[in-house]
């Protein structure tokens, strides 16, 4: 068939080239993922506004990719894709998901945490526990509240420090953070991290906003954590992962007006009251950039520990984040474009909900300065670090991702992967493959194909002038994906009692 030679051409795997490298010793690896962070937000992929001088220098330093993508438009499934290397048709969490029968999780301070994945769930923490890591987690989870078959602790991680939850991540002046499973309480006030400026209340008074404001900054805490973490495994002699999913830049606005300052007055400013999620603040546009800057300098803090340690050598360090900008919330993503001239945003699998930065430095592996158009995703990192720490020892079977340590190492051969891109969220779906994307906004549903060589903004549907290529991409999206119980899609999957009865739950 015509779209298979087209899709064909070229489209060797990445691991083609990898078995004749191997560091002297096993590389630390630390993987930041920032958290709603764009596409264009940052100075290396074209913000003027923002300053992000420690990941620009990142970038100097490693490989920028430029079709890099998150694995779903929102928080929970995009992180189970990034630990599993399943995508979002064969992973096991597909969409945030609050656990409702739980209780009223939204208002019940007890109710912690969202749905957890299951015990047998084979984590990228676990794979590198078993090549003598130390592992820690220390950010924001959200895959399974305290003591859960998702605790972080039994997924491998021997250190788990920060937000269990998303919901209390929503508030960057919590009551507590969680160490493993205890909880460790902060100097704060408790509120609600969803209140609105009372009808009484200036909008133009700063002290009309202190009742959302309190002493300890749990970003300040979790960098600290991240810091010592890397100390301390460095005095014992062993190899480290650090994951890093900070909670910035997601909402509610909320900095500490110190690093405030550094934006204050620079454009017109029109106070956010609150009413459409998260917390008011009166200076909106100056947080935002403000925590990004802030979300850049604990980036410098990782890197500068590692130069200290003599560390940055023998480091694969991964930046990258969950999915695309909000738009709510006091954000203005037109203002600071946020997408980079893409469509869309978070929670939309237009591309700029999904397509998000990508650097990674490795000296010595990676050339610096270097640029990349290889089209790739979350379910690739944990083939690619798989790969980097065991160069000789069989990936884990029936992963979705590949490892791209030759397109790290400046040796791709062509930019057609063996696999293609899948998301699926809410009913919505897209793939990915060459510079072919097909979407459907839902059930029955006319699927959509665009060319993104040619058409980054996704403005010109072409899938009447490519009947058989669209076909063929639909049949892939079809045969990539395995039904889920808990995410049914419409529309394509059977009722579940079904397929109790012909025996095919999976």
């Amino acid at each position: 068939m015509l779209w298979l030679c087209l899709l064909a051409i070229g489209s060797l795997s990445c691991d083609s080239n990898l078995e004749a490298v191997q560091s002297p010793s096993a590389p630390n690896i630390v993987l930041v993922v920032a958290d709603d962070l764009g596409w264009g937000e940052l100075g290396s992929y074209g913000q003027t506004k923002i300053k992000t001088p420690n990941l620009d220098r990142l970038a100097a330093e490693g490989i920028r990719f430029t079709d890099f993508y998150s694995g779903s438009p929102v928080c929970a499934p995009s992180r189970c894709v990034l630990l599993t290397g399943l995508h979002t048709g064969n992973a096991y969490i597909r969409r945030n998901d609050e656990t409702a029968e739980r209780g009223d999780v939204w208002n019940d301070p007890a109710l912690e945490g969202q749905r957890p994945i299951p015990p047998e769930t084979l984590t990228l923490a676990e794979v590198l526990k078993d090549e003598g890591y130390a592992t820690a987690a220390i950010g924001k989870w959200g895959l399974g509240w305290p003591g859960s078959t998702g605790d972080p602790n039994f997924q491998g991680f021997d250190l788990f420090y920060g937000y269990n939850c998303q919901r209390v991540a929503h508030n960057y002046y919590p009551t507590h953070m969680w160490r493993n499973q205890e909880k460790e309480l902060l100097d704060n006030p408790a509120f609600r991290a969803r209140n609105k400026l009372p009808k009484d209340a200036n909008p133009s008074d700063p002290a009309s906003y202190a009742a959302y404001k309190g002493k300890d900054y749990a970003p300040d805490f979790m960098v600290k954590e991240a810091e010592g973490f890397m100390r301390t495994s460095a005095s014992e002699g062993a190899p480290f992962f650090l994951y890093y999913p900070s909670p910035i830049p997601h909402l509610a606005l909320q900095i500490p007006d110190e690093e405030l300052e550094a934006y204050e007055g620079e454009w017109e400013e029109k106070p956010y009251v609150g009413g459409k999620g998260y917390l008011p603040h009166p200076k909106p546009r100056a947080a935002y950039a403000a925590m990004i800057t802030r979300l850049d300098r604990e980036v410098g803090v990782l890197m500068d520990t590692l130069d200290d340690l003599d560390l940055t050598d023998n480091t694969l360090f991964v930046f990258t984040s969950d999915n695309g900008a909000s738009w709510i919330g006091g954000v203005d993503l037109n203002f600071f474009d946020s997408s980079g001239g893409l469509r869309g945003r978070k929670a939309q699998l237009h591309e700029g909900g999904i397509r998000v930065p990508m650097i990674a430095r490795w000296p010595g592996h990676i050339k610096p300065n270097s640029v990349t158009p290889f089209v790739a995703g979350f379910q690739d990192l944990m083939p690619t670090i798989s790969r980097a720490v065991a160069p000789r020892k069989p990936l884990p079977e029936r992963l979705d991702g590949i490892s791209l340590l030759s397109v790290l190492r400046g040796q791709e051969v062509d930019l057609i992967r063996s696999t293609p891109l899948y998301w699926e969220y809410q009913n919505r779906r897209a793939l990915r493959r060459g510079e072919w994307k097909i979407y459907q906004s839902g059930p029955r549903q006319p699927w959509h194909l665009y060319n993104l060589k040619e058409d980054t903004s996704e403005s010109n549907d072409v899938a009447k002038e490519h009947p058989e290529l669209l076909r063929g991409l639909i049949a892939e999206a079809n045969s990539t994906r395995s039904p889920s119980e808990l995410y049914p899609l419409k529309g394509v999957d059977v009722p579940v009692e079904a397929r109790e009865a012909e025996g095919k739950v999976r």
